[in-house]
Formats: C-alpha cells, structure tokens, sequence
C-alpha cells in the first residue's frame, strides 16, 4: 500500500524522518509531499533518501525549470495512486485551509483531489491548539471523516507546557491501520515465505528453472509484514523490489533455498512455501560449456531437496503452508499434497487456466485445508490473494486454540 505524507511548517517536522521509517517497518510505500514551511525545517534531500521516493515540493515546476503538464497535473496522479493521505505534523494553517478547501499549493490540492482516507496529526502551541477557531476547523475535518490524531501534552517548543505536541509514533500508526481496516493480527509472529524460481546449473552459461515471476510469494511477504509479522523472505533470482520490513535472503538453487530455509525456520511460527522450486536437477553439471554437436545427448537428472517435507519432519507447533501448481486433477493433487506433506493448508492453482499461474499479476486459486474445507476464490489481483490465505491462516490457528481448550 502507499501513502502520501504530507509534512507542514513546524518544530516537529524533523520526527516525520523517524515516521516515514516506522510506516516502512509495515511494508507501507511512502512518497512524502512538503510544504514551503516545512523546509525551513528540514531538506527534501533527507526524506528522498529514507523513502526511496521522489521528494514533491511545488505544485508546478520551478520558474525556468521542466514546467510541462506532466508537473501541472501531477497532483491528480498522486491522488489517484495513494491509499491514505497522512499529514505529520499538521499546522493550524494546514487545518484551516483542508477545513475550508483552499488550494493554494500541493499538499491542499492534493487533499482536494484525492478519494483516499485521511489521517492528520497536528503539532502547534498550545493557544494556537485550543483558540476556537482551531478546534472549529478540526470539527468540520472530524465530520468529513478525517482522523485526527490529537496532539499529546507535554513542555512544548515555544516554553509553553499543554497540548500541542505531535502524538507519539505509534499512536499515528495505530490510526493509519485503523483508516485502511488493516489487521495486527500477525504481530509476534515470525513468518517465513519462500519465493520465485530456483536455477539449478547445466554448465557455466545454462541452468534449468521455471516460469515463476515471484509475484505471488512477495506479495505475502508484503501483506504479512502490514499485518504485523517479522517476515524473512528466501527469495530466487526475480526483478521484484523487497517489501517494505521484510528481511530478504536470496538464493539460486534448491540446494541453497533448503540451507536457508532450515537455517531460519527453527524460529518462526509460520513458513509459507510459495517458491517454484525446481524438482530436478542435473546429476553431474558440466564445469566447462558444453559444444554445440550435429549429435544428441543425454541430460541424467536428480531429485533436489524436498523442503517442505523436510521442516515437515520437524513440525511441532509450526502452521506449514505449501502450494500446488497443477495443470490437471488438481483437487485431488493438492488432497494427496496436504497429507503427504503433513500441512495445514495447501494452495493449489491450475496454471494452465487464463489469467492464473506464473507471471500474471492476478490469480485463481483454491485453498485446501485440514479440516476439510476446499476454499474456491475467483480470479483476484495476488495481493487479494496473500490476504486471503493469511485469513485462512488465523481461521485454522484459531480453530484448533479453540479445539485444544475444549479438550482440557
């Protein structure tokens, strides 16, 4: 998910650096846009770094600058691309011209143009804080459903003491959950996801591997990281970004993904094995590059690793999700899938099917589980997936907590 954080003119602009790294932690994408104000008090050039993202500064380009429409109308992308508008800190003026829709620079054309949710902590002096005019502009904000996170008390900036200073890290974050109706219901939990193809060597300049994008399995990665788990993601060769929070180790073949797997797993409450794991590989690779001949040849191959069967020998208390490419009987696959390899839920997909499988964007999937219940869904964007199969994760933790209490 992305928000837009949008920084204003005061003392605590410096503590939205430290934001922008929190929202990361929850594998939130921030783009931050400043005021004029705002960087009186801190450079565009220190957020660009912490966000990776382009630092909006102007509602146009600067005089004798790119100005073109691109730039003119940049506050309508932005605004069609965010899923939350955050403003921290938010000064009396920044209140003032949202509550009464003046547009005179980016940030207040942006709120105009965008249909996200809107989260505002505001940081001021105190008087400023409690003159009549304020809270008025704060209870027309409230009643467009605006979240206003109200400032906590304490010795302000000015030498006042009394509300006014920005809310605490977390109680903003808390806020912003509650605007996206995201769940924490993965916090404490360490989780691991595996991702992406394997590549197991021919020779020097061949490999055997799959047509996996890697798509599927960050974007569990990424959604269980937003919902409050530590995530390590053992990751093949793929383009893909690494999610915001997540800690990433990338390997090449199924040698190297079991190692690592087995090395980490031993902590985590969760492993969710969405990697394209080659299931074969070259018995002997060739150290030097095999000549191309008018004669034929024999490739000799052999199993790789198993690795879901093998933290399956070791399962304890672990909830172990594998996943089922098939091209057909992949009910009954994914059945034989789930007892043989001792898991708790098995997604399985028709990779043949349109619109499903390797390298789209969206998926259709059907999540088996041990108890019982088959889960169709329709085709859906891999986002929507991850989040309901993490549903489906608490559903069946949840089930059998409840069943192991009525037993004793």
């Amino acid at each position: 998910m992305r928000i837009t954080l949008g920084v204003t003119g005061g003392v605590a602009a410096y503590k939205a650096a430290e934001l922008v790294r929190r929202l990361q932690q929850d594998a939130f994408t921030v783009q931050v846009v400043m005021t004029r104000g705002a960087r009186e008090f801190i450079t565009p050039l220190t957020f660009a770094a912490l966000s990776g993202q382009k630092v909006i500064t102007d509602l146009f380009a600067e005089s004798g600058g790119d100005a073109n429409l691109e730039s003119a109308i940049e506050h309508i992308a932005v605004a069609q691309r965010t899923d939350l508008l955050l403003v921290a800190p938010a000064t009396a003026d920044i209140l003032a011209k949202f509550a009464r829709g003046i547009a005179d620079d980016f940030l207040t054309t942006l709120y105009l143009a965008s249909t996200a949710p809107v989260v505002m902590a505001p940081a001021m002096n105190v008087n400023m804080w409690n003159h009549p005019a304020t809270q008025e502009n704060v209870e027309m904000l409230r009643a467009r459903s605006v979240k206003i996170v109200d400032p906590d008390e304490g010795y302000l900036a000015c030498g006042m003491t009394g509300a006014g200073r920005l809310a605490g890290q977390e109680a903003i974050v808390t806020a912003v959950h509650e605007a996206l109706h995201v769940a924490r219901d993965f916090a404490g939990d360490n989780v691991l996801v595996t991702a992406g193809p394997t590549r197991e060597n021919v020779d020097p300049v061949r490999y055997l591997t799959n047509r996996s994008s890697g798509k599927m399995g960050y974007a569990i990665a990424e959604a269980a990281a937003r919902r409050g788990a530590h995530v390590i993601l053992v990751s093949g060769r793929t383009s893909l970004e690494v999610p915001a929070g997540v800690e990433r180790i990338d390997v090449e073949s199924a040698e190297e993904m079991h190692r690592a797997v087995l090395e980490k797993v031993a902590t985590c409450s969760i492993a969710i094995f969405a990697a394209a794991v080659a299931d074969y590989r070259p018995a002997e690779p060739n150290g030097q590059k095999i000549k191309r001949t008018r004669e034929s040849f024999t490739l000799s191959l052999e199993p790789t690793p198993d690795i879901l069967a093998s933290v399956a020998r070791n399962k304890g208390e672990r909830f172990l999700v594998g996943f089922a490419a098939e091209t057909e009987h992949v009910a009954e696959n994914a059945r034989k899938k789930l007892a043989a390899k001792n898991a708790d839920l098995i997604v399985a997909n028709d990779v043949s099917a349109e619109g499903a499988g390797f390298d789209h964007d969206t998926n259709i999937v059907t999540l088996f589980s041990r108890d019982g219940r088959d889960l169709a869904l329709p085709r859906m964007t891999k986002t929507e997936v991850a989040q309901r199969i993490l549903d489906e994760v608490i559903r069946l933790r949840s089930t059998s907590r409840t069943a192991q209490r009525s037993a004793v």
